[in-house]
């Protein structure tokens, strides 16, 4: 983002209008109509703004290319913000532009926003500047492509979302989270509190003051927030509200029906104040709306100096205040009460974009006039459309630029001072106030230890680009471009790709009979620019997923990334859940050996489980390891010497399944190649050595609504009624779930009694011979549930397929309601005929998805037929070739 720059001396000046003036204006003047414009035409060339003039009888002779340099390339804290819809939602994209709603909306496209942020956003895309031109190239690219250009121009290291307003088809706030290495919640009190009071109390008992407080200071307890908003109380807020006013406010509530929504005053009072008193106890900060925004406000109570009330309130003397919308058109009054007290801050979202050049200037002017500039902050207050974060970190950058740039021709700036002004700005204030911590990103070195720096992704030096895809064998496999090329052409159109490749084997690179796939016609790879990472052990290379479409905007039918995408849409759209997994990744260490002049590798070592010797021999792979899945933003939750001579095991966090699954891939990708750099073949096939115990990639799942574990509850054991049905889907489907999770014929080698790996068709608690493992951490109330473990996945299941048959299973376990069986709490092996076996081998589960057509009519036909093609294959040749097995740890 470039700002324009003219030289101008006296003869300027004058031509301009300005001769006789004083310097001190001459300087204000022009500077202002030059950036005024800073959309217009003029060229950037590198020479001074400001040259030869006197101010308080000093020469003075600035610079501002380093400010301007400082303000472009800061990465942004985005304090506040909200989820995302898709395409086809009824959330109009000309919303982008406007605060209006309905009939008024009409009149966007002649107000001075629209007009300018139309043409931002077309010269952001390439297309032409016409909303309809703008619209199709939406369309036509798709969300997750037009996200990736707006999140990557605007340069966020946080956001923080208030999902509290209701949007048509809105993304959760784990959807974000590849745009930003952190993202994280706002809760909106107002929303808390009508969902509570839009409940049913067991028994036919009625809300009550007491009843609802307890209800609604619990839930504010159980979620992970950095912060709470209150948006609907207007500011004259009566922080004594008695009891009995509150009681009946609440009482007015519930007689208006459901769906609830607040309205009574002393009700919103009393919650507000209980609010302020919990950010107290956990030192939580608070966001209040102020100024304008919601067209449902009173703006004359908006404006900030009616919350002194709250401000001189001494139990509230410590909480942290931040004001939403620069306060605007009360920006001066916000200044004023963030200069009087300590805990008032101050945020100018909205204001930045939705108001005239003018009147962002002003705004955020009027804000410093009084206000320290360790206590104004950035937002984008972006919403529904990815294009509303990109023009509020755009205009941000510009205007605060702006003010500051004047602030050094005013004289109340030095440059260094505007400099660390704009850091604080955009992101150091909101980092302290919110105390977000940010992950630290790391650069490999490709010929030394991996070494934690800042800045991993900037593709800046990139010379070449991984494009990659894992096909229905569960092989990762690559394209590899040249950057230039990549972010010129590749971005743009992919990558041509036969159709064969979705028919491919673990032991051929030829497509398997009856998949209904040849060499015969070809789909583009498309790059899903929110997955681009710095490989962190390679110099100057980027890699990415990407994802398979027959032509612009339609995804191939047989692409798993698209497939697992497809189901969970189902899921949302259907129960409003999202389904979160965590990834438990066995695999063997091996070294090469010559035996007989022929090279073998056998295991690392022989040390037993969780042992120190074991770690303290490969701590310095796994130091390395550890860095650069920090520097790819995924979590780490643990590792440790596993039971098998030379195997390991390394636990990854949890997060939405579609992420989880691609933090699966690369972290392969990582433990592959540091092994590799140190000499060594780390292997994920199911069972290495027929005498030795197996490796399984276990996962761990759990149903999310609304950023709230919902699997746990008390209907049964320790489950909601959501999660038995779910679980209870997945048990059932099991058999024909393996053809995903346990791919080859080598995987039911794994899969044995008495060997951890769950072997029979049951569930249990806590109990380690169960395929499903009902789980209880620690943390979790004694009793509850929080998350169920499969142990049949292994390392040779394409995660992405996998995981999506778990979920149509489940989907039609919710579907129909199906009910658990009672848990098994002992060995399984124990009780004979009791418990059936699941399937022993690839043809039995084989033969269970052949008659299972929920998991087709869920999934799709077409990738089905292709998969039973795939895996009658494998089958057949590894019946025929009894040692071909050894060949996996190549491939896996």
């Amino acid at each position: 983002m470039m700002f324009p720059r003219l030289p101008y001396g006296e003869e300027t000046l004058a031509t301009l209008g300005f001769a006789g003036t004083p310097p001190l204006r001459i300087i204000d003047s022009v500077e202002k109509s030059i950036v005024n414009r800073a959309t217009g035409t003029h060229s950037s060339q590198p020479q001074r703004v400001v040259q030869g003039y006197r101010i308080d009888g000093q020469d003075i002779e600035m610079d501002f290319k380093e400010l301007r340099q400082a303000v472009e390339e800061v990465e942004l804290v985005d304090g506040h913000a909200h989820n995302i819809v898709a395409l086809d939602s009824t959330c109009p994209f000309i919303s982008c532009f406007s605060e209006a709603q309905g009939e008024a909306l009409s009149y966007a496209p002649h107000s001075f926003s629209f007009k300018r942020s139309l043409k931002e956003i077309a010269e952001l895309y390439g297309s032409e500047k016409t909303l309809h031109a703008v619209e199709q190239h939406r369309k036509i690219s798709g969300l997750q492509s037009i996200s990736s250009a707006c999140f990557k121009a605007a340069k966020f290291s946080a956001i923080l979302i208030d999902d509290g307003m209701e949007l048509d088809k809105s993304y959760g706030i784990e959807w974000l989270k590849s745009f930003a290495p952190v993202v994280g919640r706002i809760l909106r009190i107002e929303r808390l509190a009508e969902k509570i009071l839009d409940q049913d109390l067991p028994g036919g008992s009625s809300w009550t003051l007491d009843v609802f407080t307890k209800a609604f200071v619990g839930e504010l307890n159980s979620y992970p927030f950095p912060c709470i908003a209150a948006y609907r109380t207007g500011l004259q807020i009566n922080t004594k509200v008695s009891k009995k006013d509150a009681e009946e406010g609440l009482a007015e509530v519930l007689q208006d029906g459901k769906p609830i929504r607040l309205t009574n005053k002393s009700f919103i009072d009393y919650l507000f104040t209980c609010s302020l008193e919990l950010a107290v106890r956990y030192d939580l900060p608070v966001q209040i709306h102020t100024g304008f925004g919601d067209k449902y406000l009173d703006l004359r109570l908006c404006n900030p100096l009616h919350l002194r009330a709250v401000l001189e309130d001494k139990r509230f003397s410590k909480c942290r205040i931040v004001l939403l919308h620069a306060s605007y058109p009360f920006s001066k009054e916000a200044s004023y009460l963030a200069s009087v007290y300590s805990q008032v801050f101050l945020d100018f979202g909205l204001a930045v974009p939705k108001l005239s050049v003018h009147g962002m200037i002003s705004s955020v002017k009027e804000l410093l006039e009084l206000a320290s500039t360790k206590k104004v902050m950035f937002s984008t207050d972006g919403y529904a459309h990815p294009e509303t974060f990109y023009l509020g970190a755009k205009k941000a950058r510009e205007v605060v630029f702006s003010v500051l740039r004047d602030a050094c021709v005013d004289g109340d700036l030095s440059i260094v001072e505007a400099i660390e002004a704009a850091k604080d700005i955009f992101s150091r204030n909101a980092i302290q106030f919110y105390k977000i911590k940010l992950p630290i990103s790391s650069v490999g070195l490709a010929n030394g230890p991996i070494s934690v720096k800042m800045r991993a992704n900037a593709h800046t030096d990139v010379a070449l680009v991984r494009v990659i895809w894992v096909d229905g064998s569960g092989q990762h496999r690559c394209r590899v471009v040249p950057a230039a090329r990549f972010d010129k052409a590749v971005v743009k159109s992919g990558l041509g790709l036969t159709f064969a490749t979705m028919a491919m084997t673990s032991f051929a690179d030829a497509p398997a009979d009856e998949t209904n796939l040849t060499g015969v016609g070809e789909i583009r790879l498309m790059p899903d620019l929110s997955t681009r990472k710095r490989i962190p052990w390679r110099t100057q290379e980027d890699m990415v997923f990407a994802d398979m479409y027959v032509r612009p905007g339609e995804l191939w039918e047989y692409c798993p990334r698209g497939a697992l995408q497809r189901v969970s849409k189902v899921l949302k759209e259907e129960f409003n859940l999202v389904m979160n997994a965590g990834f438990e990744n066995e695999f063997f260490l091996l070294k090469s050996v010559l035996r007989e002049g022929k090279e073998e590798w056998v295991p690392f070592d022989a040390t037993p489980y969780c042992s120190t010797l074991a770690y303290d021999a490969t701590s310095p792979i796994f130091h390395e390891v550890a860095a650069a899945l920090e520097s790819l933003n995924i979590t780490l939750e643990q590792l440790h010497a596993e039971s098998g001579k030379g195997q390991y095991e390394l636990v990854l966090g949890y997060t939405a399944c579609t992420h989880s699954a691609d933090n699966l891939i690369y972290a392969r990708e990582v433990i592959k190649a540091v092994a590799r750099k140190h000499g060594l073949l780390a292997s994920f096939m199911p069972k290495y050595a027929l005498d030795d115990i197996g490796s399984g990639s276990h996962v761990h799942l759990s149903l999310n609504q609304d950023g709230k574990n919902v699997f746990m509850g008390s209907a049964g054991h320790g489950m909601s009624k959501v999660g038995q049905e779910f679980m209870a889907g997945v048990l059932h489907h099991l058999p024909s779930i393996l053809a995903f999770i346990a791919p080859i014929p080598n995987s039911y080698d794994r899969i044995q009694p008495n060997t951890w790996s769950g072997a029979y068709q049951c569930w249990g608690r806590e109990n380690k011979e169960a395929p499903l493992r009902a789980a209880c951490p620690p943390g979790i109330p004694d009793g509850y549930v929080s998350n169920f473990e499969i142990k049949s996945f292994d390392g040779c299941a394409n995660p992405h397929l996998g995981l999506a048959a778990i979920l149509a299973a489940g989907i039609d376990g919710l579907r129909k309601h199906r009910s658990l069986p009672e848990p098994v709490d002992t060995n399984p092996s124990s009780l004979g005929s009791e418990i059936p076996r699941l399937p022993t081998s690839l043809s039995e589960s084989l033969a269970a998805l052949q008659e299972d057509s929920v998991l087709t009519d869920i999934i799709g036909e077409k990738l089905l037929v292709a998969i039973k093609g795939i895996r009658k294959a494998e089958i057949d040749y590894y019946s025929k070739h009894k040692d071909a097995y050894k060949q996996l740890i190549y491939r896996y």
